[in-house]
């Protein structure tokens, strides 16, 4: 009984990081690659991650909480998971935060974009290993999609940059 009580634990505890991590990841990577192709200063960018890490949060946070009580899912339940998401992308955001903080302008994009790739990675395989599936898949499938957005912002960040010049 006390087996099964841990392993449905670990199972929620990743079902309260995977939405608010990998919206996190994904975002703080692409604002900081987009805005650094835009020719954004290092003010701008830390700006933009910390407006992010709140009303961006804030706003995701409630919407959750709001559709986890339309699908009647009980109270405390959807309140610990609503501040779990909360406090995950919270923390997420702040490495990135400190990343552009502390970095010389020229490795920003470089070292937000491989730190991004860690963390989801490193995500991706703990909930595929806690569903069994299979870990390479999900990775590039993750990955795949990430690069995709990543590279939309980077593009439109080059757009800016040209079409207010």
């Amino acid at each position: 009984m006390a087996l099964e009580c841990r392993i449905h634990m670990a199972t929620i505890k990743h079902e309260w990081i995977s939405f608010g991590g990998c919206s996190a990841i994904v975002t703080c990577t692409s604002l900081i690659l987009g805005l650094d192709a835009a020719a954004s200063s290092g003010q701008a960018i830390a700006s933009s991650l910390l407006i992010f890490a709140v009303a961006d949060n804030l706003s995701d946070s409630l919407s959750m909480h709001t559709y986890q009580e339309a699908e009647r899912l009980e109270s405390r339940k959807a309140f610990i998971s609503t501040i779990a998401n909360f406090v995950t992308r919270l923390f997420v955001t702040s490495t990135f935060i400190a990343i552009s903080l502390t970095l010389p302008r020229r490795w920003l994009s470089l070292v937000a974009g491989t730190w991004g790739s860690i963390l989801l990675t490193l995500l991706t395989y703990l909930l595929a290993n806690a569903r069994g599936g299979h870990v390479g898949k999900e990775i590039a499938k993750h990955l795949g999609t990430a690069v995709i957005v990543i590279g939309l912002s980077r593009w439109l960040g080059t757009w800016l940059a040209a079409a207010f010049q």
